[in-house]
């Protein structure tokens, strides 16, 4: 009898996801009238970058919505 392959760990949705920087999304995903997400505060085209972008570019990506969320004032 042969035993079965071992279970391989679970492939990363993503290849190039980096723990430096870690995604902002709070899983409140809507679009104001901007284009902006309501929950992270980034536009949907950061979003749609976020998954090629390299630490630097995520890092000015967080800054970008860091602004937007200041400039938001504390009711969003």
């Amino acid at each position: 009898m042969t035993q079965p392959a071992p279970a391989r760990p679970a492939k990363p949705l993503f290849s190039n996801v980096s723990p430096a920087v870690p995604s902002p999304c709070i899983s409140t995903c809507r679009l104001d009238e901007q284009k902006v997400c309501i929950g992270c505060f980034r536009h949907v085209e950061d979003i749609r970058e976020w998954r090629s972008a390299d630490d630097a570019r995520r890092r000015a990506i967080c800054g970008q919505a860091a602004t937007r969320r200041s400039a938001a004032g504390p009711c969003g």
